[in-house]
């Protein structure tokens, strides 16, 4: 089978940068086969990347390397890194993007270094897609780069009981439909206080009629927070870090 890379950048599709990672890596991994995540992660949004790979890095089959660009910090002190995962290889910089893998037991990572040629402006380029070419034409990790044992990782926020019962959580990311994921998880029926109103829980979409705001588990396992055929995040004022507390009934 031909190896997989995908990308994940805040690069968009207008300037050239995604056409200059695909030479690069098509140059020396030939028979490798792109698949492209999303070029549309808000610009300098590491929050963003890391919660859109943790959907869909495990879907992939065996071999396949992830190459995630969302990189504010490119020239600083932080470093470039690539990991092995679950049979799956992830290549990016050591911000928290990605933390999904490093979080499994068994994570290995190296650091790569950076080509004294390297564009202090463009690691994506000059690092990190040499470095996804290598592992997709079937380096070993370890060829790329030394040990490194303390990759900074990030987890999503924890929700916290109340005195009386609810569980307060928060919206952690909006998605392009204006749906308010939360960090919480629901398990009976009930409903969630966001923005000073009540949202009931319903099982889907369509349980709601049009214009109404409802609260569901999404495809992801978390509570999210809609408005049929429109912008919950619109309609309520809501942006990520938003509070979010839900009420179930016993």
């Amino acid at each position: 089978m031909r190896p997989i890379v995908t990308l994940l950048t805040d690069f968009g599709t207008a300037d050239g940068y995604v056409a200059e990672l695909k030479g690069v890596l098509l140059a020396l991994a030939p028979e490798s086969q792109l698949v492209d995540a999303s070029h549309e992660v808000p610009p300098h949004d590491v929050e963003s990347a890391r919660l859109a790979l943790a959907r869909y890095w495990r879907r992939y089959p065996a071999g396949t390397v992830h190459l995630v660009v969302v990189d504010p910090g490119v020239g600083s002190a932080r470093r470039a890194l690539a990991v092995a995962s679950r049979d799956l290889f992830l290549v990016g910089p050591d911000n928290g993007a990605l933390s999904p893998a490093l979080l499994l037991p068994g994570a290995r990572v190296v650091s790569l270094p950076v080509p004294p040629q390297a564009s202090p402006t463009f690691h994506g380029r000059d690092v990190f897609a040499p470095a996804a070419a290598r592992l997709a034409a079937g380096a070993p990790l370890e060829s790329l780069g030394r040990p490194c044992d303390d990759p900074l990782i990030r987890r999503t926020p924890e929700a916290h009981r109340l005195p009386d019962g609810g569980v307060r959580g928060e919206v952690i990311a909006v998605d392009r439909f204006g749906n308010l994921v939360t960090n919480l998880i629901a398990r009976r029926d009930g409903g969630v206080e966001v923005a000073g109103r009540h949202v009931p829980l319903a099982r889907t979409y369509a349980d709601a009629p049009p214009g109404a705001l409802l609260a569901l588990t999404g495809s992801s396992g978390l509570v999210e927070i809609a408005l049929r055929d429109g912008s919950a995040a619109r309609e309520l004022g809501v942006v990520r870090g938003a509070p979010v507390i839900l009420r179930q009934r016993d």
